[in-house]
């Protein structure tokens, strides 16, 4: 799939000349031909619409079309470069699989079946030359159902992303004689990067490059001030704002950039410490390939734990403080959870892994689909103080019939494994002089997880909220958490 088309160019016949005097039909025609191409030389053309995809499969762009106002995307063309695709229409149906999953979609209608199952999607469906169009809204909830994987999905800025693919990037100035800005990734990248006076823009068009939590970055510094973080058409952009002129160099195999002005840029800086949750880099881990003549979808590894932080989008979950909400607290601590248990050789996804608002449903049917053994979901909060860990308590009033599972005790056959699981991080954070208490309560979405399940509830050590920012008191919670989990290592496999 291309990243981008070739722009469309104005050629007019050789054969035809314009006659001197009043022009006729064909030397007026040429005229207005002439004043359209000046006309879009001097305005541009309108920007085609453009949907990026990033995944451990493959990162490419397709083009969105409009159609009565919505805006829609080619189903088969979103699946192609991930996997074993195929599609036949069968008069106003359009029959679609994607491995082994069935699809049926009707032309005009808004029902769909995805795997035995309805679906609704937010407008019609649309078939054109036997190609199937769907809403560009409904990827975001659609995907999911079809990959059996969490996908993230910025609609306003059509940028998709599949599984555990986010680059992050931490930005600190150092102050040298010329101060410079030091931009490290968790993978390489490459953007295209543009100067003009007191800015340097750098958009990344093939890199699934996120948000570092707050979209304004400001720093000590009248050189360079601050940055801005900003998505738009199937792009992300940072913009670093100057007193001076700016230039730029790579380094670490295109996984540092270092900004400041001519001949000041020290491509071998690094920062020394991680940084607060608004710039925290957390490193990525590749997928492996899938043997050959394998049928797992390769957009989707193998994971032995799901790392879930509660809240984000639209819920904030608890006011922290007057400009800390919990959502962005669950989500640096899940990042640095994820560093930990990769580093000890333990495959981890966020399940979120942006700002992106899921329910407690949709939570426990993607964690489901991925199949770990070992879920846990992180909590935040400012009253009381160190890491409480939870086990589910479930209620006796929903019983399992035959081979069916009550949704609200699902977690019924797992209760022991999560026992363990708790009690292992339990003792590793003791061992660590960490404040660490073990609880039992009724909640969800652990009760409706079909493997072990911990919750992770994290609390300044003392009445100073801002320590839920520090990476100094947050990595070795995260260390010592992964530490227990790695020791029951076998056991938690065993029950999977």
């Amino acid at each position: 799939m291309p990243w981008s088309n070739p722009a469309p160019r104005l050629v007019a016949p050789a054969s035809r000349r314009l006659s001197r005097g009043r022009p006729g039909p064909v030397a007026g025609a040429a005229l207005a031909l002439v004043f359209l191409a000046s006309r879009l030389l001097l305005h541009g053309a309108p920007e085609e619409k453009r949907l990026s995809i990033y995944s451990n499969a493959a990162n490419y762009s397709l083009r969105v079309v409009e159609r009565g106002g919505t805006d829609y995307v080619g189903l088969l063309e979103v699946f192609e470069p991930l996997g074993k695709v195929g599609a036949r229409v069968n008069g106003p149906r359009w029959k679609f699989h994607y491995y082994e999953v069935e699809c049926e979609f009707t032309t005009g209608k808004t029902r769909a079946r995805i795997h035995g199952n309805d679906f609704d999607l937010p407008a019609n469906f649309l078939l054109e030359d036997d190609r199937g169009l769907v809403p560009l809204s409904s990827l975001g909830t659609l995907m999911p159902q079809i990959l059996g994987g969490p996908v993230s999905f910025n609609q306003s800025a059509r940028r998709l992303l599949i599984g555990n693919v986010a680059v992050h990037f931490t930005a600190q100035i150092f102050k040298t004689a010329t101060p410079a800005l030091v931009m490290n990734f968790t993978a390489a990248v490459n953007p295209t990067i543009s100067t003009e006076p007191g800015k340097l823009r750098m958009v990344f068009t093939h890199d699934a490059v996120v948000a570092p939590g707050s979209q304004a970055l400001t720093f000590d510094s009248k050189v360079i001030p601050s940055a801005s973080f900003q998505e738009s058409n199937g792009t992300a952009e940072i913009l670093v704002n100057a007193s001076v002129p700016l230039m730029a160099s790579f380094s670490n195999d295109g996984r540092t950039i270092t900004i400041g002005p001519p001949g000041q840029t020290s491509a071998t800086a690094q920062p020394a410490t991680p940084q607060p949750p608004t710039s925290v880099a957390v490193p990525s881990s590749p997928a492996p390939v899938p043997a050959a003549g394998s049928s797992v979808p390769p957009a989707f590894r193998r994971y032995f734990v799901v790392v879930d932080p509660s809240h984000g989008g639209e819920e904030r979950g608890a006011a922290l403080s007057a400009d800390l909400a919990e959502k962005d607290v669950t989500l640096t601590f899940a990042r640095f959870l994820r560093q930990e248990l990769d580093s000890r050789g333990l495959a981890t996804l966020l399940l979120r892994d942006s700002d992106t608002t899921l329910t407690l449903d949709q939570r426990a049917s993607l964690t489901n689909s991925a199949h770990p053994a070992l879920y846990i979901c992180v909590h935040a909060a400012s009253l009381g103080s160190g890491i409480r860990v939870y086990t589910t308590l479930l209620s006796s009033s929903a019983e399992n019939r035959g081979p069916f599972l009550a949704w609200d005790t699902a977690q019924s056959s797992f209760q022991s494994t999560s026992r363990v699981a708790a009690a292992s991080l339990t003792k590793e954070l003791q061992n660590k002089q960490l404040p660490v208490r073990m609880l039992s309560a009724p909640l969800r979405p652990l009760n409706n997880i079909t493997t072990a399940t911990v919750a992770i509830e994290v609390a300044p050590p003392s009445d100073d909220v801002s320590q839920l920012t520090s990476a100094a008191y947050l990595q070795p919670l995260a260390a010592a958490a992964a530490t227990g989990i790695a020791d029951v290592r076998d056991k938690l496999e065993a029950a999977r």
